[in-house]
């Protein structure tokens, strides 16, 4: 079972369907003790960074979150969800996040490219990891953002892709997981990035 974090923010339907659509049973939960009990946890997310931190907050999320991957408890943050792993994040201010991994969320300079960065774009493979098992180097997937995160260890980094910089497209340290990327409207090895995480052994 795989628990989808709801903070108010976020695409949780179609990412419960996209688990569904690969044989992995999903459940969308807002209960703290479920968050904490919880055997796989994916935390997506859609908005700004301080909102969603404030909605966790609210929600009193944030400690059950924490107390569970430390604990060992597998985690997939997905798109807004990857940026709030870090520590911080300029986006409209200066705002706190989980602090899961070590670095901080910035906006893509201007060089002459539309921000946000919408639409398909290829990811390459840093280092093979669970996580992109059964998916090609260079394969393409879809981004709808317009920040991007920069980890203070560059070992965190498990593909990059190119919009004008590189950035971290996927992260990955012991069992906590990241994807800049829509996994659900990515289609073949979106899809196959859920299973893998399904897939993993707790």
């Amino acid at each position: 079972m795989v628990t989808i974090v709801d903070y108010g923010m976020g695409n949780l339907r179609s990412v419960q369907k996209a688990f569904e659509r690969v044989g992995v049973e999903a459940e969308v939960q807002r209960d703290p003790k479920a968050v904490t009990r919880a055997s796989k946890l994916v935390l997506p997310g859609v908005g700004a960074f301080g909102m969603a931190m404030a909605h966790i907050d609210e929600l009193q999320l944030r400690e059950p979150l924490l107390e569970a991957v430390h604990a060992g408890t597998p985690l997939l943050g997905i798109c807004l969800g990857l940026q709030l792993l870090f520590e911080s994040s300029e986006e409209l201010g200066r705002f706190e996040g989980l602090g899961l991994l070590t670095g901080a969320v910035k906006r893509f300079p201007e060089n002459g490219l539309r921000v946000p960065h919408i639409g398909w774009n290829e990811v390459h493979r840093v280092f093979d990891h669970p996580i992109l098992d059964g998916v090609p180097d260079r394969e393409f997937f879809y981004f709808d953002h317009s920040y991007y995160v920069v980890p203070s260890d560059d070992g965190v980094t498990a593909g990059l892709t190119d919009y004008g910089i590189d950035f971290p497209a996927v992260v990955a340290r012991e069992k906590v997981w990241g994807i800049q990327f829509h996994p659900e409207k990515s289609q073949t090895f979106g899809l196959q990035i859920l299973r893998n995480f399904g897939a993993l052994r707790c």
